[in-house]
């Protein structure tokens, strides 16, 4: 088997965890993949919890459909990490329940909205989880300012609509978007209570060791 086509298949076999544990609904989120010659993308309209590895939409190099399916037409999104983060091998975009709900409380603009309270989520997401303003889901508008938040965090909030996360891999990003879900549910959870964060020189030596 190609090394394209055990990608086609690992995206698939993600987008069925992450729809069994409700991390999307519907036809909701889309998972890209890079390639030595181009972008995978999950087809738009499609359910992640049913994808067809062999319809799986092929870009080109210059995001330009070329097989499979219709891709997402969410492109874009992944198109402003993909571009602007070289190492980005993958981009996961979800609704999943918690995050989007840090995303309708946080306020645009704000660049760490989830507080540091786990190792983990400091490991996979980093830093900085800058909030991108509303817009319109399909509003190609958006790419500039996800770009401009990419260039120093691995994945963001997009405000009132979800998670968009990065990372070198497929399995990178799929973990990472888990994680953010999780740590937005902790925060959530913890919310006006006097809970112990890591504190600047602990995420440092995480960084430091990890990032």
């Amino acid at each position: 088997m190609s090394a394209e086509a055990d990608l086609r298949e690992a995206i698939a076999a993600h987008g069925r965890l992450l729809f069994g544990r409700g991390f999307s609904v519907g036809s909701a989120g889309n998972i890209s993949v890079r390639l030595e010659d181009g972008f995978l993308i999950t087809p738009t309209n499609s359910c992640l919890g049913r994808l067809d590895p062999a319809r799986i939409s092929k870009l080109d190099g210059q995001y330009r459909h070329v097989s499979g399916d219709a891709p997402s037409k969410e492109v874009f999104m992944h198109r402003a990490f993909l571009a602007t983060r070289p190492e980005a091998g993958a981009v996961v975009h979800l609704h999943s329940t918690h995050a989007t709900a840090i995303a309708c409380l946080a306020a645009p603009g704000e660049a760490a909205p989830i507080p540091p309270l786990t190792p983990y989520f400091v490991m996979r997401v980093g830093r900085s989880l800058p909030v991108v303003r509303y817009y319109r889901p399909g509003d190609a508008a958006m790419e500039p300012a996800i770009a401009a938040a990419a260039k120093d965090a691995r994945a963001v909030l997009l405000a009132n609509h979800g998670p968009v996360v990065s990372g070198r891999t497929l399995d990178d990003a799929v973990y990472a978007a888990e994680e953010l879900e999780e740590a937005a549910k902790l925060a959530l959870l913890l919310r006006g209570q006097p809970a112990r964060t890591l504190t600047p020189a602990e995420v440092d030596d995480l960084l430091g060791t990890f990032g």
